[in-house]
């Protein structure tokens, strides 16, 4: 549950942007959609080593 005060006179669209962004850091969503549909660990885990050799990619191409 997030609680969100809202300070003397501050404007609700404000409070509302700070709610959002909180929301946001939880993962609640992304937690939320993941759980949609089921990927079996050695998915996980490969799509996981393919995420670390592009990222490694990049890293070797800018020290060129």
């Amino acid at each position: 549950m997030l609680i969100i005060p809202i300070k003397e006179g501050e404007n609700i669209d404000r409070a509302l942007k700070r709610f959002k962004r909180k929301f946001d850091r939880t993962g609640t969503m992304r937690q939320l959609r993941s759980r949609q549909q089921f990927t079996k660990p050695s998915v996980k885990k490969r799509t996981q080593i393919q995420k670390a050799q592009y990222i490694q990619h990049l890293r070797d191409q800018e020290d060129i």
